[in-house]
């Protein structure tokens, strides 16, 4: 996710209820406040994203009408998505015809690349339901379709997907270990798991081999320097 502090202070509010607005309200706010932006390392795509990140959190808890409301991940094209997606763009043999799950799909950008390069079917879950409506909302500002699950899949055995695509979920302890047991069962199902992180502090180093490695142009608001070295790993 964002710096050490900011995603620790993201992840403190990460399990908290997303209730509010209607489908069409989330998507209007989606829509009020941010601008439809193209990631530096995936120019391909376009994402509604924000400019500033504790201004959007600001403006959530008070359309909500609540405090403690899950960041908006949604938000921003993190590092580690953004590796993850340039990875599967550039390598579309890897998900061509194969059902793709987007695991903590935030914006839904790894799952768009993966229609983009010819996967047959993208799931995009995220438990927050603004994350969902961007997804929707990306995903169509991309000409592509990409399906969305609300509940937590990290809470059940793997569904039967042929790629499971993991980017900057690392950040929070719990979180980790979740995504890394996740991540072992699809593994052991035949699905081909891909993870896009830039080591952050729960990064379990050692368990994965790397794949590819880039230096990914982002902002100091959310991150500890403009161009952030992240890579692809292959479990």
């Amino acid at each position: 996710m964002g710096s050490d502090a900011l995603g620790l202070e993201f992840a403190e509010h990460r399990g908290a209820a997303a209730r509010g607005p209607a489908p069409l309200q989330r998507s209007a706010f989606i829509r009020a406040n941010t601008k439809l932006l193209a990631p530096p390392l995936v120019p391909e795509i376009k994402l509604h994203l924000a400019e500033e990140s504790l201004p959007i959190w600001q403006r959530t808890e008070d359309e909500l009408g609540q405090t403690n409301v899950p960041p908006p991940y949604w938000a921003f094209a993190w590092a580690g998505g953004q590796a993850l997606a340039r990875y599967v763009l550039d390598r579309p043999g890897l998900v061509t015809g194969k059902t793709v799950l987007d695991l903590g799909a935030g914006s839904g950008l790894c799952a768009i690349a993966a229609r983009l390069a010819g996967a047959a079917s993208a799931l995009a879950a995220d438990i927050d339901p603004l994350a969902l409506a961007a997804v929707r909302l990306n995903a169509a500002a991309n000409a592509v379709s990409v399906g969305t699950a609300a509940a937590d899949l990290l809470a059940s055995a793997p569904g039967p997907f042929d790629a499971v695509l993991l980017g900057d979920l690392f950040y929070e302890r719990g979180l980790a270990g979740r995504v890394l047991d996740f991540a072992a069962a699809a593994a052991r199902n035949g699905a081909l798991v891909l993870i896009g992180d830039p080591q952050r502090s729960y990064f379990p180093k050692g368990l994965f081999k790397l794949a590819a490695e880039y230096e990914v142009p982002v902002t100091r608001e959310l991150e500890d320097a403009l161009i952030k070295r992240t890579a692809v790993w292959r479990l």
